[in-house]
C-alpha cells in the first residue's frame, strides 16, 4: 500500500480523467459500491485464487475464548471482508438495484481493491481497478462495445497501437475434450496451458506429463502444438479462428467470435482515417488464452500493447455470477484496464486548463495583502500557491515545477495586483 506525492497524485488524476471521459462518451455510467462485502459473498467459490488473498474483517464482540474456539474456521471469525475485485460487488449491486436500472446496464467502476499479495514490482496490496461492464446483453455487441471503448481510451491516453487477444472458455473446454482430457483434470491442465508464453510447447508437454495427465490426451495435444502451419497472414475472422483450432470447432461459438470482430471493425472504421480503416481489426484470436478467474463462462480477452510484454488489462463474460444473487440467469461481460500498469506508460503532461502560479513573497508582506493577491489570481482561473522566499530560490522553483506549477511571481511589501509580474517557470 503506497503513499502518493502531489505530482504522482496529479498524474494519476489526469489519467483517470481521460479514462472516465472516454468511458462516459461510450454510454457507460459510473456507480460506487462499499469497500466491504459479506464474507460469504466474497468466499462463494467464484473469485478463484483471489479469495485466498482476501482481507477478512473480524466479527465485533468476540472475546479471546471465542476466537480460540473458532481458530480453525475463518467463516465463524469474520462476517465481512475488503473487496478483492469489483466484479463480485457489481453482481451484488445489480441484484439489489435491478428495478432502478435499464434493461441493458453499462457500468463504470473505478475504485481501490485489496489483496494480501506478496509485495513486489507491479504487485500491490491496495491498487486501483478501472472496470466497465455490460449487464443484460448476451449478444456479440456487448463484447464489441467493451473492446471499442477500451481501445478508444488507450488511444486517448497516447497508447495507440493496442490490440486485444481474444478466446472463449467454451472453446477451451471443447478443445480439451476433443484431445481426451477428463473433466476432473481440466482445471489443472488449464493452469499449465496458461504458462505457454513463458515455458513454450516443450515445457507445457513436460509439465502435463509430470502432472500425470491422461497420456493419450497429452499425445494428442502435443501433436496439435507441433502440427505443420502455413505462414500466410490471416486477419481476425473465421479463417484465423478455425485455423488456430482443431477441426470441428462448434459453429455457434465461432460465429459469436466472428460477430465481435465484425462489430469492432465497423466501429473502428467509422472513426478512423482511411489508412487505419484499411488496417487489420485490432483483435487476435488466441486459443490458449486462459485467464484464471473461475467465473468466466464465455468470451475472454486481454489488452496488449507493443511497448510491453505483459497485458494491460483483461476481462470476459461471466453469465453465471449474477444468477447466484438474483435467482435467475442474467448475461454479463466486463473489461478491466490495469490502471497501475497503464499510468506508468502514459507520457508526462500538465493541466493545461488553468495556469498554475507560485507567489514567492518576502517575509514582511502582510497576510491580508498576500491573500488579496492570491484571491485575485484565483478569480481569473489560476491555481495559486504561496511560498516564503528562500535563499535557494532555484530549488524552490524547481520543486514547484515538479508539482505542476507553470509560472511564478515575486511579491514584496509594495506589490499590487496591477504591478504583479508573472513569469513562466520553464
Amino acid at each position: 500500500m503506497r503513499d502518493f506525492l502531489p505530482a504522482d497524485k496529479a498524474r494519476r488524476e489526469r489519467v483517470l480523467a481521460v479514462i472516465r471521459e472516454r468511458y462516459r462518451a461510450h454510454g457507460f455510467d459510473e456507480i460506487e459500491t462499499p469497500v466491504m462485502e459479506e464474507y460469504g459473498r466474497l468466499h462463494a467459490g467464484i473469485g478463484g485464487d483471489n479469495e485466498k488473498l482476501a482481507y477478512n474483517v473480524l466479527k465485533r464482540g468476540l472475546d479471546a475464548d471465542a476466537i480460540r474456539a473458532a481458530a480453525d474456521d475463518a467463516a465463524s471469525l469474520a462476517d465481512l471482508g475488503l473487496r478483492y475485485d469489483l466484479t463480485v460487488p457489481l453482481a451484488r449491486f445489480y441484484a439489489s438495484n435491478r428495478g432502478q436500472l435499464p434493461a441493458v446496464f453499462r457500468s463504470i467502476q473505478i475504485a481501490p481493491v485489496w489483496r494480501a499479495e506478496r509485495p513486489q514490482k507491479g504487485r500491490y496490496r491496495q491498487f486501483l481497478q478501472c472496470d466497465i461492464d455490460i449487464i443484460g446483453d448476451a449478444s456479440a455487441r456487448a463484447e464489441a462495445e467493451l473492446v471499442v471503448a477500451t481501445l478508444d481510451t488507450t488511444d486517448a491516453l497516447g497508447l495507440e497501437g493496442g490490440s486485444v487477444r481474444i478466446n472463449d472458455r467454451r472453446v477451451l473446454d471443447w478443445m480439451l475434450d476433443s484431445f481426451g482430457f477428463g473433466a476432473e483434470e481440466r482445471p489443472g491442465v488449464l493452469i499449465t496451458i496458461d504458462k505457454l508464453d513463458k515455458i513454450g510447447p516443450d515445457g507445457i508437454v513436460a509439465e502435463l506429463r509430470e502432472r500425470g495427465a491422461t497420456a493419450s490426451a497429452v499425445d494428442a495435444f502435443e501433436a496439435f502444438l507441433r502440427r505443420p502451419m502455413t505462414l500466410e497472414h490471416n486477419p481476425y475472422g473465421e479463417v484465423q479462428i478455425r485455423k488456430a483450432l482443431p477441426e470441428g470447432a462448434p459453429a455457434e461459438i465461432v460465429d459469436h467470435l466472428v460477430g465481435i470482430g465484425e462489430a469492432v471493425a465497423a466501429a473502428r472504421a467509422a472513426t478512423a482515417t482511411a489508412e487505419a480503416a484499411a488496417a487489420d481489426i485490432p483483435l487476435v484470436f488466441d486459443p490458449f488464452l486462459v485467464r484464471g478467474m473461475g467465473y468466466y463462462t464465455g468470451t475472454i480477452f486481454e489488452l496488449a500493447h507493443p511497448s510491453v510484454d505483459y497485458s494491460l488489462g483483461g476481462g470476459g463474460r461471466y453469465d453465471g455470477m449474477i444468477g447466484r444473487f438474483l435467482g435467475q440467469e442474467v448475461p454479463a461481460v466486463g473489461f478491466s484496464i490495469g490502471f497501475e500498469r497503464i499510468v506508468d506508460l502514459v507520457a508526462e503532461g500538465t493541466d493545461a486548463a488553468a495556469p498554475a502560479v507560485v507567489l514567492v513573497h518576502d517575509r514582511d508582506v502582510s497576510e491580508a495583502a498576500l491573500l488579496a493577491l492570491k484571491a485575485a489570481l484565483v478569480r481569473q482561473g489560476s491555481r495559486v500557491r504561496l511560498e516564503h522566499r528562500t535563499k535557494n530560490l532555484k530549488a524552490l522553483l524547481e520543486r514547484a515545477a515538479a508539482d505542476g506549477y507553470t509560472a511564478f511571481a515575486t511579491v514584496s511589501a509594495d506589490t499590487t495586483a496591477e504591478s504583479l509580474d508573472v513569469k513562466p517557470l520553464a
